[in-house]
């Protein structure tokens, strides 16, 4: 364990407080853990907090570094005694650069880190400084760069802490379906009558197809098979726009498959397999397939994917319809279809939340690291802004011209 030297801070006392008890209760220790065993029981007090990101707990994080084979650190602070943040990390090397951010990395939809709700509201500038400054100091001679990416500034009412560091808006908003008292309701914020003749259109092309199933995997076999299916259809649909497939590598592979089979506890899932299968002359066809992460009343669509060749069929929106219905009768708040602009998140979602990447440069290489990975995104966004260059990109990238029915498919 590494320690750096407490930080006296005094954002968010009242006035009554005497200076000598401010200055002992605003101590703020902040150091590096790497046994992240001893931090369990912490670590599970706070990702039960609902504005924590369950990207950010213990069993998301674990299952990728043993999968990886990529060792756990966390950036712990403490005030009074008490855990009030946890920051967990991975270090990877990336173009000879090291990058410690948060495990997961590009298939975490959402990062927050976990910071204990009172010790949130209170934070500010000087909180926010202190942990970049500590965090420099704890990770000299194993980083060039903290990398924090995929943080929404504020997150349902509250503002995270490390909002009041330097970032960059992320080219990829993320997008949602607020869920309300129940699914007609919820429907009429997407043109209801719309949603519901397209339902009856592709219920009934399903029944004249021998009729569907919505399936819920729910032994390891059922897990293990549906997720056999998606990365077959997945890498099938990576291969025929050109773009490389980030699921290939056995070990993110394996990632899911643990995830899958991870304990569920009550209604929280960190992976719940839904799947379309066709009946008929099509039986045991998987039409559509996604995985579902659920943390208390928010549902996160992971992934998702099709069979090309019922694309007739629209397999993927009768899914998704399924899937939100059973998420309102269940009491969900919020069904969140991720990171990334596409047409389908939104036509089902009248809200988006822009997400945020904070780079803290460790040494000289990761403060010219910094300034590349910045770059870099405003240039991405720049390009998605523009509908017309993103297009021609999309094209060039496939190797071959796009319909306008097969670019409003994706």
């Amino acid at each position: 364990m590494a320690a750096a030297g407490p930080v006296t801070i005094s954002e968010g006392k009242g006035p009554a407080a005497t200076q000598g008890e401010r200055r002992g209760a605003d101590r703020l220790l902040i150091d590096l853990v790497e046994d992240v065993t001893s931090l369990l029981s912490d670590w599970q007090r706070m990702e039960s907090d609902p504005l924590n990101s369950l990207h950010q707990g213990f069993g998301w994080c674990s299952i990728w570094a043993r999968t990886q084979e990529s060792p756990l650190l966390v950036i712990r602070g403490r005030q009074g005694g008490k855990t009030v943040f946890l920051l967990p990390l991975e270090i990877v090397q990336e173009g000879g650069i090291r990058k410690a951010h948060f495990p997961g990395g590009r298939f975490n939809n959402i990062n927050t880190g976990l910071f204990d709700p009172v010790f949130a509201e209170q934070a500010g500038q000087r909180t926010a400084d202190a942990i970049a400054r500590e965090a420099r100091k704890l990770l000299h001679g194993r980083a060039d760069i903290l990398a924090l990416q995929n943080i929404p500034l504020t997150w349902r009412g509250r503002r995270n802490p490390l909002s009041y560091l330097a970032s960059v808006e992320n080219q990829n908003p993320a997008f949602q379906l607020p869920l309300l008292e129940n699914f007609e309701t919820t429907l009429r914020q997407v043109n209801a009558k719309r949603r519901r003749k397209k339902f009856r259109i592709q219920s009934r092309r399903a029944e004249e197809m021998g009729g569907y199933s919505h399936v819920i995997a729910r032994s390891p076999q059922e897990k293990c098979e549906l997720l056999q299916a998606f990365f077959r259809q997945k890498a099938a649909r990576f291969a025929s726009q050109g773009i490389p497939d980030v699921f290939r590598q056995q070990s993110v592979r394996d990632f899911f498959y643990d995830l899958a089979n991870f304990p569920e506890a009550g209604a929280d899932s960190l992976l719940e397999l839904h799947a379309i299968r066709l009946h008929g002359e099509n039986e045991g066809v998987i039409a559509a397939i996604s995985g579902l992460s659920r943390k208390q009343d928010h549902v996160i669509c992971q992934f998702g994917s099709i069979d090309e060749t019922v694309s007739e069929l629209s397999p993927g929106e009768l899914l998704f319809w399924l899937m939100i219905e059973r998420a309102c009768r269940d009491g969900a708040a919020i069904f969140d279809f991720g990171v990334g602009d596409q047409l389908y998140k939104r036509s089902w979602c009248p809200l988006s939340t822009v997400q945020h990447d904070i780079f803290v440069p460790v040494t000289l290489k990761g403060r010219a690291a910094a300034s590349a990975y910045v770059a870099i995104a405003r240039t991405k966004s720049l390009i998605k802004s523009n509908p017309a260059l993103y297009a021609l990109i999309q094209r060039f990238r496939a190797g071959r011209p796009r319909t306008d029915a097969a670019t409003a498919t994706d």
